[in-house]
């Protein structure tokens, strides 16, 4: 005896794909790839604590078993939790839930590289940083034609230094 198959979906598939973090995708540019995270962050515990630096991880292009400059000075990025727990740091938990973001300047180095400085207003008063985002497009593999996260870079400047968490 055959069963029937539906011509539908079932609705927990379009719950459970609407819960996953979001990540890159092919149709993304450069320009989107940012929007994306950016917003991933500032919303960073909806629908679940972190979710926004997930989100980040998924869009990281360092190699899981090898030292990483994602932060501008070398570290061991391969685990998640180390990638989020600097996110928890002084320098970058201005990007956790922020308040507002301005795009202070774009540039594309080559056809394949992208750089995005972004100005960050932090849901403290008084808090605000300016962070560069460093993209590059993928050649090859699963995340051919993919942008991906080269580095995230806090300019140094330290607007909200003195700012307690």
């Amino acid at each position: 005896m055959a069963m029937e198959v539906p011509d539908f979906l079932p609705t927990s598939l379009l719950k459970e794909r609407s819960q996953r973090p979001l990540g890159p995708a092919f149709e993304l540019t450069a320009e989107e790839a940012i929007l994306r995270q950016l917003e991933a962050l500032k919303d960073n515990d909806h629908p679940y604590p972190d979710h926004g630096i997930e989100v980040m991880y998924r869009f990281a292009a360092f190699d899981p078993f090898t030292f990483s400059t994602y932060f501008g000075t070398v570290k061991d990025l391969g685990q998640f939790e180390r990638f989020r727990r600097l996110f928890h740091d002084r320098v970058y938990r201005v990007l956790l839930g922020h308040t507002d973001s301005k795009i202070l300047s774009s540039f594309h180095p080559s056809e394949h590289e992208f750089k995005q400085r972004v100005w960050i207003r932090g849901h403290r008063p008084g808090e605000e940083e300016v962070f560069e985002f460093t993209l590059s497009q993928r050649f090859g593999g699963v995340r051919d034609g993919y942008w991906l996260t080269e580095s995230l870079k806090h300019d140094g400047k330290g607007l909200s230094k003195h700012i307690a968490y």
